[in-house]
């Protein structure tokens, strides 16, 4: 068994958590890390979309851990933007159907290409011998958040789509 993390290694893995995601742009709203005019959100559902080709709201809100209400608005604002197109489940004609674009489909290549040169460029800035345990630590760090129980806020237990 493992022993708890002592309060003052809490603190500190909190705080550098907290300037990573500043120092990276996390909490930019009109733009992604990686410098593309889009909201995060409006960015990961694009790679998500692009990976998985069509899936439901639910899953997409899944995928990206936002409750039900905000993952329709972003499903709203992507269809708006021309970047995906919604349609009704065929099983299920409450839940809703979405994938790519043509448009969405370049845009979404675009911000996949730029993300991934922004983590080369940062990954870069580690010592090389360095790099796997980094990435192995952020790893763990993973596991350890999907083990954690869901957040209220992001359950979409039992609520239809």
């Amino acid at each position: 068994m493992s022993k708890a993390p002592t309060a003052a290694q809490s603190d500190e893995l909190r705080r550098l958590m907290q300037r990573m995601f500043r120092r990276f742009g996390v909490l930019a709203s009109d733009q992604t890390p990686c410098g593309k005019p889009l909201s995060i959100a409006h960015a990961h559902a694009l790679m998500v979309l692009l990976a998985k080709g069509e899936t439901s709201q639910r899953d997409l809100g899944a995928e990206l851990s936002i409750d039900k209400s905000n993952v329709a608005r972003l499903c709203a604002k992507m269809v708006e933007s021309g970047h995906v197109i919604q349609r009704a489940n065929e099983d299920d004609g409450r839940s809703r159907r979405v994938s790519l674009t043509a448009r969405g489909r370049r845009l979404a290549r675009e911000v996949e290409a730029a993300s991934g040169a922004r983590f080369s460029a940062l990954l870069a800035g580690v010592p090389a011998d360095q790099r796997t345990q980094v990435v192995e630590a952020l790893q763990h760090l993973v596991a350890a958040l999907d083990a954690l129980p869901a957040s209220p806020v992001t359950s979409n237990e039992g609520d239809p789509e």
